[in-house]
């Protein structure tokens, strides 16, 4: 009885066994059916839009920001043409796998809303194409000024229009600052008369100290483009002693976390290395460096040789996105192509429009110039034109005879300028500062472009706005 038993159990174990198989065949078969239906809608369809990354603060602050889609396929190559940008805008396009990269060569407007549409998109394999359209708003731009006083001296965050200033990092005495994508870095003065540099974030948390090349005065403070990366010149309190340091360009990261990482010193070989003017050039490794001996000489840190460009008096600046460098020569402004050493004539303007004293390069080509009539010495009437490819002029700016205009820069859309003046000359002394600055200021932003052109549309209590790749020269 007991081995009848036993095989009857035996029996129901194996159809039970037989009958579980065959349902998980079944299960198996069906979701096969399903996968290969998904897959067959999908490839039906065409390439659809799975993820969005695109960071609109960081578009219109520098150059280089992406907007990057992820698709359900892996995407045929995406070329320029198939791209719309709008408003318009400057891009490149890359494809990589299932992703379509868009990255926009120049920074975006601000507090404006932008559509890319990518027509004609296909997977790899063929098959239906698709057209993937996004948009994004980019923000309300804002900026950083230095306010000084007799109570200390303030960074401040503020609007175009200079409502709600914010004070984000206070000293008792600050000569420069500059803003990188995430750091404010300050240039300050301690009552021994040496100097220190004190980076923070961008809402003046993190408080740290750069390492100086030693106990001395930096000057000339300015930050690259892209990245984290500043530079400045370094002069050694013994001065004028053996061996002492004088003017030497030095760079540094702020991304490093180790405020002990020394500088690095950029040395012309061969030659003078003390700078009296120098830039960062977008986009690349390189610096445009001006040396006493009136030396114009283009250095990458990196290695190479270095490529001289002739003499100079100054350098005006470099555009941004751009290798565009205006300089000063003995003969006059010029125009020169760092990238292939090849100088570019720039266009006259109408000798009625006065003499040119300034000019700021702008990334299309454009040149943003300050012209002042002059008869003797006496300047009669001071305006800043956008001048463009062929020379015709276009007011944006006066100053009032009794003001001096001290520097102007172009944001980094090129949107707006800001113009730093004094206002009443004779009766606005300066303070005892290094960089020393009449004590009373106001950065007048105004419109360049769009239907605001030429219109001012704030007035700012306070210098050094943070656009400005150099700090102002009184």
């Amino acid at each position: 009885m007991s081995t009848e038993r036993a095989t009857r159990r035996e029996r129901t174990r194996r159809r039970r066994s037989r009958a579980f198989l065959a349902g998980f065949a079944i299960v198996v078969a069906a979701l096969a059916v399903v996968g290969l239906a998904g897959a067959a809608v999908t490839v039906a369809q065409g390439p659809r839009v799975t993820n969005v990354s695109v960071d609109p603060d960081a578009a219109v602050s520098a150059a280089g920001s992406r907007l990057i889609i992820t698709t359900t396929q892996s995407l045929a190559k995406v070329t320029p043409t198939q791209v719309t940008v709008s408003p318009a805008a400057p891009f490149t396009v890359d494809t990589s796998g299932r992703s379509v990269g868009i990255r926009f060569t120049q920074p975006l407007w601000d507090d404006t809303s932008y559509t890319v549409t990518i027509d004609g998109v296909s997977g790899i394999g063929g098959g239906p194409t698709a057209s993937v359209s996004q948009s994004f708003t980019t923000p309300a731009l804002q900026a950083f000024v230095l306010q000084r006083g007799d109570g200390g001296d303030r960074i401040l965050r503020t609007g175009l229009a200079g409502q709600d200033p914010e004070p984000i990092y206070t000293n008792a005495h600050i000569e420069d600052f500059r803003a990188t994508a995430g750091h404010l870095v300050m240039s300050t003065l301690d009552d021994d008369k040496k100097s220190h540099l004190v980076v923070t974030d961008l809402d003046g948390g993190n408080v740290r100290e750069l390492a100086l090349p030693g106990d001395g005065t930096v000057t000339d403070l300015q930050s690259a483009d892209r990245g984290d990366l500043i530079g400045y010149t370094y002069t050694d309190a013994t001065v004028g002693t053996p061996g002492a340091r004088e003017a030497r360009l030095f760079t540094a990261s702020l991304a490093s976390a180790q405020s002990d990482a020394q500088p690095t010193m950029i040395q012309r070989s061969g030659g003078e290395s003390r700078v009296d003017d120098w830039r960062f050039v977008p986009g690349t490794d390189s610096i445009l460096m001006l040396t006493y001996d009136g030396a114009l000489t283009l250095i990458s840190p990196s290695g190479g040789d270095p490529v001289t460009l002739g003499n100079a008096v100054s350098i005006d600046g470099i555009a941004r996105g751009t290798t565009t460098a205006i300089v000063e020569r003995v003969e006059g402004p010029a125009a020169i192509d760092l990238a292939t050493a090849k100088q570019v004539d720039l266009p006259p303007t109408d000798k009625a429009l006065g003499q040119t004293n300034k000019m700021v390069p702008m990334s299309n080509g454009d040149t943003l110039r300050v012209l002042a009539v002059v008869d003797g010495f006496t300047v009669r009437s001071t305006t800043v034109n956008v001048v463009d490819t062929a020379g015709k002029a276009t007011p944006v700016f006066s100053v009032d005879p009794k003001d001096i205009l001290i520097q102007s820069c172009v944001s980094p859309s090129g949107r707006y300028a800001a113009f730093l003046v004094a206002p009443d000359a004779v009766s606005n002394p300066y303070d005892g500062y290094k960089l020393p600055m009449p004590t009373h200021l106001r950065t007048h932003v105004v419109a360049l472009s769009g239907p605001e052109a030429g219109t001012e549309v704030g007035a700012l209590a306070g210098f050094d706005i943070s656009w400005c790749q150099t700090p102002p020269r009184a």
